[in-house]
């Protein structure tokens, strides 16, 4: 009986990682990020679906609680202590303005439909931060990196990374359903290890990099996967989130060590992710999106119009042109990785209704497809704009 499960569990587990990989090829025909596409193939295959995928489900399980922690840990490893300080200090008030105006929709939203406070919390996260993944690969694939413009955008994406490793622990706290002075508790943790990380990152980085670095892939490897699952696991034991941990991990490792860390760990956090958007699919049944779609819309437009202002402004504080703030804003737009990964952290604890992960998964494939589009648009669409004004004239 126990080989016809493996067997079995073997055998989904195949279909869904040759079918992960057709999607990522369709996706990468058209030139869009391919989390809209495995959060369908979820959905196909979870609860309500075509197919229910019961045998492989312990490992999709654990798969995306890796992938998470991958995901973070890989987003640490691009900045280092310095860039980070750097950028709080050049982006506060364009960060600032970023999170009232695109947190607010979410939490209004939510106490609309009477998710009460855990629900506020979690979809301001949601409808916050935009993918640092999805935006990067269109500034890439536009030819804009080395645009005036890129740098203002880096620093919000930084800004917002930083948010996250202060926003995580206290949503962590909400959804454990801990008292108000649990919670800061919790917050204080995460705040004086955030601190501490940056001090040691600044002054000792070296040696972080050291403890975890070898010449050999194997060794690297083993390590520094090692390091990140029991950071990841000591940070979650504390309440203060295993993606807190793995990101203050990834900030800790510092130079050649970050650049080789990356290229090695990139094909795994690329499976494992895979692994999460899927599960997060899996946990909402298609038939509870229709009544959330028209929420889901007017979340996409509305958030995608504060987008667009937020780089706007903080653009043309930078001296960009007109072109240069629509860019900017244009660029922000896109949402992924890390919307869904707050919303799995909600559903994963039960602490939300059904209706929450049909209207976060809705709200990410509108804006997932809706960023990289924008981003494209906006120069003709402009160009379009003066062109007709200047007719009228």
């Amino acid at each position: 009986m126990v080989a016809h499960e493996t067997a079995l569990a073997l055998i989904q587990l195949g279909a869904v990682f040759f079918g992960l990989g057709l999607l990522g090829r369709v996706a990468e025909r058209v030139g869009m990020s391919p989390i809209p596409l495995y959060l369908i193939g979820g959905l196909v295959f979870g609860q309500g679906g075509l197919v229910q995928l019961r045998y492989a489900d312990g490992f999709i399980h654990l798969a995306s609680e890796i992938g998470v922690v991958l995901l973070l840990l890989l987003l640490g490893l691009e900045y280092s202590a310095s860039e980070l300080v750097t950028g709080m200090r050049k982006s506060w008030a364009a960060g600032v303005l970023d999170l009232v105006l695109n947190a607010t929709p979410g939490v209004l939203v939510a106490l609309w439909l009477g998710w009460g406070v855990t629900g506020a919390v979690t979809m301001a996260g949601v409808t916050y931060i935009s993918s640092s993944g999805i935006v990067a690969k269109v500034l890439g694939d536009l030819g804009r990196l080395g645009n005036r413009e890129t740098p203002t955008i880096l620093s919000i994406l930084v800004f917002e990374d930083l948010v996250m490793a202060a926003y995580l622990p206290v949503l962590t706290a909400v959804l454990a359903g801990v008292g108000f002075l649990a919670g800061l508790q919790t917050l204080g943790i995460a705040l004086a290890a955030v601190t501490i990380v940056l001090v040691v990152a600044l002054r000792y980085g070296r040696f972080v990099s050291m403890i975890v670095d070898s010449d050999v892939r194997e060794i690297f490897l083993l390590k520094l996967l090692g390091a990140a699952l029991l950071v990841a696991g000591v940070a979650s034991s504390l309440q203060v989130s295993a993606a807190v941990g793995a990101f203050l991990l990834g900030i800790a490792i510092s130079d050649t060590t970050a650049h080789n860390a990356t290229k090695l760990l990139e094909p795994l956090r690329d499976l494992f992710a895979a692994m999460f958007f899927v599960l997060f699919g899996l946990s909402t049944d298609p038939r509870s999106i229709p009544p959330v779609l028209g929420w889901a819309i007017a979340l996409a437009v509305i958030t995608t119009l504060t987008k667009m202002a937020t780089g706007w402004w903080a653009a043309r504080r930078a001296g960009a042109s007109r072109y240069g703030r629509a860019r900017t804003g244009a660029a922000l737009v896109a949402h992924g990785e890390f919307s869904i990964v707050i919303a799995g952290l909600a559903v994963s604890a039960g602490a939300v209704p059904a209706e929450f992960a049909a209207l976060a998964t809705t709200y990410v494939l509108l804006m997932a497809v809706l960023g990289p589009i924008a981003a494209r648009v906006v120069e003709p669409v402009l160009g379009m704009l003066n062109r007709r004004r200047l007719v009228s004239r």
